[in-house]
């Protein structure tokens, strides 16, 4: 049983009678009128064992948006309800209202709106709903914990979208939607056109020339139908925080701006997410559903602290595909020590695959050791005078960095691209590798 503020008041009224005549049979007596009263109000409230809860709510909504769900109660009994009702939602649902009244008369259902906000990513549960039925007097209630059992799984921002117009404008280009027209290694026959003053004369077609009487060239387009295999590391590297987020949240918005770019170019797009062993997998996703199966996946996603298996990535992109592809590798080069295992695999997978690294920089470590302002090759605040218990914290600083420019170098005498940049930097800059090594036929 459960008892309203109006109860509470109704009881302090006993006070009155006490302070004024000195006597505290009057307030017993106005007191055991008002539990009474209650005990009435609970009897005649509706019964909760004959009230239904049906939901009607999205399996997914992004992180960051608003997503909209119905939620039903059904009053099978012969008394009408009058319930506050507190659907209980992990608070990083985001769900308003938190608590709703609702009358339901008898043998009847009503409906009421809930919104999700949702502001971490993952899998959220409901265990059930919280209902309290009260009686005519508003007194006291029955109370009871009905079992609706739901799940929302709230997929990444994909804050990083923004950046994917102007790719995929880059992209139209070099697919010969506009007017340009590349030639590379490993391209595509596209058409035949006629000779302007400065083509290549290497793409000049000989046979079609000599039937046109002539000069006619070939166009060329980047190959479609390639692999493009995206391998999230969830482990330690993904647990180091930059700013408020962990950096797994800049590997997540990586892993979905290539995926969705490489889609958009007829490519067949890959995801495995890895620390110790896999713990996620999209296989083959196209235009259609790549966000949606990339978010899926990577909403689950959480960083650890075991070291990530390096030495497993050969055998799964074998396991993918054996031509010759694109292989994102969204961590962190900090140091040798921590990236050992991943150096020692990056000279047998470049000789098959065209592979890019990702380095995500700390502004706040590069503010410290003086390089602020201007990333990586130094800044305004290089050259600031600096106390004595700075000179420490800066030297720090500088060591990790000197460190991490270390590891990438080794990284590309290995032959891979290493892309290194702020948190927000990082994904377009993986896109225009991409573009890249679409434009010279690396694929």
């Amino acid at each position: 049983m459960a008892i309203s503020g109006r109860f509470v008041a109704l009881l302090a009224v006993a006070i009155v009678p006490t302070v004024l005549f000195g006597s505290g049979w009057g307030g017993v007596a106005w007191a055991g009128v008002v539990v009474l009263a209650a005990v009435l109000d609970v009897v005649l409230a509706a019964d909760l064992c004959a009230v239904r809860v049906e939901r009607r709510m999205p399996r997914l909504a992004r992180r960051d948006t608003v997503a909209d769900a119905t939620l039903v109660l059904a009053n099978d009994g012969r008394r009408p309800l009058r319930a506050e009702v507190r659907d209980m939602w992990e608070p990083s649902a985001g769900h308003a209202p938190r608590r709703i009244w609702m009358t339901v008369p008898a043998e009847e259902r009503r409906t009421a709106r809930i919104r999700f906000a949702p502001f971490r990513r993952g899998r959220r549960r409901s265990a059930g709903v919280a209902l309290r039925a009260f009686g005519p007097l508003g007194l006291a209630a029955r109370q009871r914990v009905v079992p609706a059992p739901a799940e929302l799984v709230v997929t990444p921002p994909f804050r990083s979208r923004r950046h994917l117009p102007s790719r995929l404008a880059r992209l139209r280009e070099l697919d010969g939607e506009t007017t340009l027209q590349l030639r590379g290694h490993g391209t595509e026959f596209d058409s035949l056109r006629d000779y302007v003053r400065g083509d290549d004369v290497r793409s000049i077609d000989w046979r079609a020339t000599a039937r046109r009487q002539d000069l006619v060239v070939r166009t060329w387009r980047p190959e479609r139908d390639r692999r493009v295999i995206v391998v999230v590391d969830a482990g330690r590297a993904g647990a180091g925080r930059v700013g408020d987020e962990p950096r797994l949240d800049t590997f997540i918005e990586t892993a979905l701006l290539v995926g969705a770019l490489a889609a958009a170019a007829g490519d067949r797009v890959d995801l495995v997410v890895l620390d110790d062993r896999p713990r996620g997998r999209v296989h083959g996703a196209t235009r259609v559903d790549v966000v949606q199966r990339f978010g899926e996946t990577l909403a689950l996603a959480e960083p650890g602290l075991a070291a990530t298996d390096w030495s497993a990535v050969p055998a799964l992109v074998d396991g993918v595909t054996t031509q010759r592809s694109l292989v994102v590798l969204a961590t962190s080069l900090d140091s040798v020590g921590a990236s050992a295992d991943l150096l020692t695999v990056l000279p047998a997978l470049a000789r098959r695959h065209a592979v890019v690294v990702t380095a995500v920089d700390d502004p706040a470590v590069a503010a410290m050791a003086g390089r602020g302002g201007a990333g990586r090759g130094g800044g305004p605040g290089a050259n600031l005078p600096v106390g004595g218990r700075d000179v420490y914290r800066r030297a720090a600083a500088e060591r990790s960095l000197l460190d991490a420019d270390g590891v990438a170098d080794v990284a590309r005498r290995a032959g891979t691209e290493v892309v290194h940049g702020a948190p927000e930097q990082v994904p377009p800059l993986v896109a225009d590798a991409y573009l890249r090594a679409k434009a010279a036929g690396r694929l």
